[in-house]
């Protein structure tokens, strides 16, 4: 298994950050079985204030261009990427066209016990 971290931020609006949290209450199950399918295990999203902290857990053979792909000829998947849009903000530092930052880890606790 592997672990992926990223960062985002949303619109610093509390009405638009409360819907964002709703939609993902109910995420649409075409969304679902696209993250499934590619191979993501588990993901998780927290947040503070407006940003966002993304955890993603994936099979070893889990490949993020083959997903990339599979998502942009899936219309319900691109429909949810546009609604998701409206209350994202990019990371000032993020590459064009790129949402969610990846994270690089600065610390394991489990490392520094066995080192």
């Amino acid at each position: 298994m592997r672990r992926y971290c990223f960062a985002l931020d949303l619109k610093n609006d509390p009405d638009l950050i409360q819907k964002y949290i709703d939609h993902h209450q109910n995420v649409w199950p075409e969304v679902l079985e696209s993250i499934t399918s590619a191979g993501i295990i588990d993901m998780q999203i927290y947040h503070a204030g407006n940003r966002l902290f993304m955890i993603m857990e994936t099979e070893n053979d889990f490949n993020a261009a083959d997903k990339a792909r599979a998502d942009e000829e899936n219309p319900r998947v691109q429909e949810w990427e546009a609604l998701m849009d409206t209350y994202q903000k990019r990371l000032p530092f993020a590459t064009e066209g790129q949402k969610w930052v990846p994270m690089d880890q600065i610390f394991s606790l489990s490392q520094a016990l066995n080192s």
